[in-house]
C-alpha cells in the first residue's frame, strides 16, 4: 500500500517537472518577443519550479527507503525538509521578480503584444488543472512535499492571472501604461511570498510534531473499542513521518488479567489498527489496568 502511494506521488512529480519545463519555455519565448516582462517573470518562476519539482522527486524517492539501524522511524522526515527547500525556491523567484520589475518600471519600453493575452489565458487554465491534479495526489498520498509542489502550480496560475490583468490594462489604456504588466509582476511576487508561508506552515508543524490529526485519533479510538479486552483508550499521540504516521496509544484493560493476556490484547489491537488504517506505519501500545487506583492503595 505504502509503495503504491510512493509510486503515485513520484509519477505526479514527473508530471510537474515536464509540465513546468514546457511552460517555462513557452512563457519565456512569448514574453521576449511579445514585450511582456510579466510573462518573462512567469517564465522565471516556472524555471525555479522545475528545480523545486526535481527536489520533490528526490525527496520522495529517498523517503521511500525502509527503516534501518540509523533511521528506525524510516526516512519520511526528508519530506518536510524538501518542502522548506521548495519554499526557498519560491522566495528566491519572488525576490528576482521584485528586482527585475522595479528595474523595468523605471525603463521605458513597448506595450506588450496582444497575442500574449491568448498565451496567458491558456497558461492560467493549464496551471489550475496542474494544481488540482497534484493537490489531489498529495491528499491521496499524504505527501507534504507534493502539496508544496501543488501550491507552486497555484501560485503560478495567480501570477499569470495578474500578468493577464496588467497586459490588458496596458493594451486598453495605451501610451503611458506600458509598465502595467511590470506592476502586475511586482504584485504577483507578493502572492508568491504569501503562498510560500502557506506551504511552509504545515511542514513546520510536521517537523515539530504538532497536534494536527484529531480525525485520525478519533478513528483509532473507535476501532480500539471494538477489540475484545479493550475497555477504553487514554492518551493517543500521533506524529507524521513522510506519508505515514507513528502512534503512541495507552489502552485500559481489566487489571486482574495476566501479563500474557494483556500482551495478547495489545497485539490484537495493534494488528487490527494496522489492518484498518494502512496509513499507520507503526504503533506503540501501553497497557493500563482498569483498577489501577485500587491496586495502588493495596
Amino acid at each position: 500500500m505504502q509503495n503504491e502511494k510512493h509510486q503515485s506521488a513520484i509519477k505526479a512529480s514527473y508530471f510537474s517537472i515536464f509540465g513546468n519545463a514546457a511552460l517555462a519555455i513557452v512563457k519565456g519565448v512569448t514574453g521576449f518577443f511579445g514585450n511582456s516582462y510579466a510573462l518573462i517573470a512567469d517564465a522565471i518562476e516556472s524555471t525555479t519550479d522545475v528545480f523545486a519539482s526535481l527536489l520533490v522527486l528526490l525527496g520522495l524517492r529517498y523517503s521511500a527507503r525502509p527503516a534501518d539501524e540509523n533511521h528506525p522511524y524510516g526516512h519520511g522526515r526528508v519530506e518536510p525538509l524538501v518542502t522548506f527547500a521548495v519554499v526557498g525556491f519560491l522566495v528566491v523567484s519572488a525576490t528576482i521578480i521584485v528586482i527585475e520589475s522595479i528595474e523595468n518600471i523605471q525603463t521605458p519600453h513597448k506595450v506588450p503584444k496582444p497575442y500574449t493575452l491568448l498565451v496567458l489565458g491558456a497558461i492560467i487554465i493549464i496551471k489550475e488543472v496542474f494544481y488540482r491534479f497534484i493537490n489531489k495526489k498529495s491528499d491521496e498520498t499524504k505527501s507534504t512535499s507534493l502539496k508544496a509542489d501543488a501550491w507552486h502550480h497555484r501560485s503560478d496560475a495567480i501570477t499569470s492571472l495578474l500578468a493577464f490583468v496588467g497586459i490588458s490594462i496596458a493594451l486598453v489604456m495605451g501610451k503611458g501604461y506600458e509598465t502595467a504588466d511590470d506592476w502586475a509582476a511586482l504584485f504577483a511576487s507578493g502572492f508568491i511570498l504569501f503562498n510560500a508561508y502557506l506551504i511552509m506552515r504545515p511542514a513546520l508543524g510536521e517537523i515539530m510534531d504538532e497536534h494536527l490529526y484529531d480525525d485520525l485519533i478519533e478513528e483509532i479510538r473507535e476501532i480500539s473499542k471494538r477489540v475484545p479486552g479493550v475497555i477504553e483508550t487514554e492518551k493517543c499521540f500521533v506524529r507524521k513521518t513522510g506519508m505515514t504516521f507513528h502512534v503512541d496509544l495507552h489502552v485500559v484493560v481489566d487489571g486482574e488479567l495476566t501479563v500474557n493476556k494483556g500482551h495478547e490484547i495489545a497485539h490484537d489491537l495493534k494488528n487490527t489498527l494496522l489492518e484498518e488504517l494502512p496509513d499507520i506505519a507503526d504503533i506503540l501500545i501501553h497497557v493500563e489496568p482498569h483498577n489501577l487506583e485500587e491496586t495502588r492503595k493495596d
